[in-house]
């Protein structure tokens, strides 16, 4: 199996934590031995050795305290036995205390006790009891029984302090051998821990920062848009395999580049055709525009002149000849000048600006003053804004709103028109609404596509372009136009227009003025 990142710092962890415990563990026990050899030694073997200093001390007061007094007779001298045997009491206690009551120690604590015992019971108390005098003749009588036993008791003492010299000495030893044991541990400790931080330092190095730093410079490289540089993964399995996802990625970038740089290449060529073609209808629409609308002004001139001057011979029904070929060169003329308004919708006039829409409305009214006049129409309006976009456009597109609303009136009511705005989300939404025969739902998206009709032209004249051509305005300038069909009675259009300058393409071409502009259908 592969040796991954994780696995790698696992085992390491694993190991080290190991001999850290075995270690530590090692420093723990060599510590506890430490203490009790410092206990032994501090509490036991010196105060044991103290005391029994200080034993021996009562023992040979009591000896001075004695013979002063056999020799003498007198009482004063009797002070140091008497002091001796308190002192002896307490220090038979100390070693009590320290030695326990089993063991070498115990028992050369007994032993001195008991001769100790033998020499005051033959010597020190028949001679403390007895009369003063100059000098106690008991005393001389027992002085070499006195001198026998008490040598006892030096020889017992002597044992005692030897015995305890020896524990103390090999407490000492122990203690001494403890501490290298314990300076070696935590020597061994630190070296131990030394060497792990080294080897965990180049085993980094060399499993993780040398291989995450060529990857870096791999990645780097690709970033800077060298996307044909392969990443290559070395180290641990993990490290390996994620350079395998990244040059994986890497590749399927290359691939995707690759598709967009044909697609590009195609799109370009694409839209050189397109824009050749465009530029080619848009002559077209010109010169047709010119070369239909020439003919149909003579056709209308000279069939007007042909009535004027013969008026006198024509009948009625070759005046009424002559009168529908007035009217459809008109309406074809008409028709004409709305579709090349509508086609020059983006094209022509395409640069924006703050437009006064409050301004602008006042223009479009005092044009449909005579509309209005006749219908004895009421047009109201809320507060409108300043927005970005075409002037032009944008009179066009209040034109033919506002000339339909009129149009389309109620024959039993005068019509009333109101213009309203508000701004949200970004966008400003107007409506305008009126009180005519309304749209049937289920026209909705007919009436915004070119030339198509809902009326005949005998009941409501017109081209059929005017809302396919606000729909054109609306969009051009980020917008959106539809047919309200909760208002009633009559129709709502609503419409939104961006308050931020969309992002429109320049126009490669234009195109000389024609004669007249098309506003309402």
């Amino acid at each position: 199996m592969p040796w991954t990142t994780r696995r790698a710092l696992n085992v390491s962890v694993a190991v080290a934590t190991v001999l850290l415990l075995v270690l530590g563990g090692s420093g723990v026990w060599v510590h506890a031995r430490a203490a009790d050899a410092t206990g032994r030694l501090v509490e036991r073997s010196s105060p044991a050795l103290i005391a029994a200093g200080s034993l021996e001390n009562a023992l040979i007061n009591q000896e001075t305290g004695i013979r002063g007094y056999g020799l003498t007779g007198r009482r004063e001298f009797l002070q140091p036995y008497h002091d001796g045997l308190s002192h002896e009491k307490a220090a038979a206690g100390r070693l009590r205390a320290l030695l326990g009551h089993d063991g070498p120690g115990a028992q050369d604590l007994a032993r001195v006790l008991d001769r100790t015992e033998a020499w005051q019971k033959q010597v020190a108390r028949p001679v403390a009891a007895a009369p003063s005098g100059s000098p106690v003749r008991l005393a001389a009588q027992r002085t070499g029984a006195g001198l026998r036993t008490f040598d006892a008791v030096r020889a017992a003492l002597g044992s005692q302090q030897r015995h305890l010299e020896h524990e103390r000495a090999r407490a000492r030893a122990e203690l001494h051998d403890v501490g290298a044991l314990q300076n070696g541990i935590f020597s061994a400790l630190a070296a131990v821990g030394f060497v792990l931080l080294v080897l965990a330092v180049i085993g980094l190095r060399r499993a993780v920062t040398d291989p995450l730093g060529k990857l870096s410079a791999d990645v780097r490289a690709v970033a800077r848009g060298d996307f044909r540089r392969p990443v290559q993964g070395s180290g641990p399995a993990d490290l390996r395999a994620l350079a395998s996802d990244i040059d994986g990625m890497r590749q399927r970038l290359v691939d995707e580049l690759a598709f967009r740089d044909e697609a590009r290449a195609q799109l370009d060529a694409q839209a050189t055709e397109l824009q050749r073609s465009n530029n080619e209808l848009e002559q077209f629409a010109y010169v047709a525009s010119h070369d239909l609308q020439e003919p149909l002004r003579k056709v209308a001139s000279f069939c007007q002149l042909l009535e004027r001057r013969n008026a006198a011979q024509l009948d009625d029904r070759a005046q009424q000849y002559i009168a529908f070929a007035v009217d459809g060169a008109n309406r074809m003329q008409a028709l004409i000048n709305d579709l090349l308004a509508f086609s020059r919708v983006g094209r022509v006039h395409a640069e924006h600006t703050d437009v006064d829409l409050e301004a602008l409305l006042g223009q479009v009214l005092e044009s449909l003053s005579i509309a209005i006049e006749e219908s004895a129409a009421t047009v109201t309006h809320d507060p409108l804004p300043t927005v970005p976009g075409d002037t032009t456009q944008l009179r066009m597109l209040l034109q033919n709103l506002l000339s339909n609303a009129l149009k389309f009136r109620s024959p039993d009511k005068p019509p009333s028109v109101h213009l309203s705005a508000h701004r949200t989300d970004g966008y400003w939404q107007f409506s305008v609404d009126d009180n005519g025969i309304g749209i049937d739902p289920a026209y909705s998206e007919k009436i915004f596509v070119i030339f198509q009709r809902l009326h005949t032209r005998e009941s409501y004249p017109g081209t059929g372009i005017g809302l396919a051509l606000c729909k054109k305005v609306v969009e051009y300038h980020g917008g959106t136009i539809a047919v309200d069909h909760d208002h009633a009675p009559g129709t709502r259009i609503t419409f939104t227009l961006a308050d931020h300058a969309p992002v429109i393409p320049s126009p490669t071409t234009t195109e000389p003025a024609l004669q007249g502009e098309a506003t309402a259908s």
